[in-house]
């Protein structure tokens, strides 16, 4: 059962050739950066496999970008439950993306409608 400050994790790292197969299906230059999208995606990962995990609906995704994600460096990405709402399957969770040294790239929240949400 889920639980108020329950937390998911997954460590990733985007090399130049990640960058280059982004821009092949987005259409842009290759970046020396990682694309916010694809810190984005981490976060769905994580919903959809982790927490809450298979059946998770995106409603809202808010994220706000603090620094530059450098490339071929390995980022963390987090999912934490900040609200569980079980009378209407929702659960909120704040979300944050760190370097390896640290430094917060990104932070936000996401809402999703779950399964299993407890009472």
């Amino acid at each position: 059962m889920m639980q108020v400050g329950q937390h998911a994790e997954t460590t990733r790292s985007y090399s130049r050739a990640d960058l280059a197969d982004f821009s092949a299906l987005s259409g842009g230059a290759p970046g020396t950066q990682v694309p916010e999208p694809l810190i984005g995606a981490l976060f769905s990962y994580l919903l959809g496999v982790h927490l809450p995990g298979f059946g998770t609906n995106y409603l809202k995704q808010e994220m706000r970008f603090l620094a530059p994600a450098p490339l071929d460096q390995p980022l963390t990405a987090r999912v934490e439950i900040t609200r569980l709402r079980p009378d209407k399957h929702l659960v909120d969770l704040a979300t944050t993306c760190r370097g390896a040294d640290g430094t917060l790239i990104c932070e936000g929240r996401a809402l999703v409608l779950a399964k299993d949400v407890g009472t």
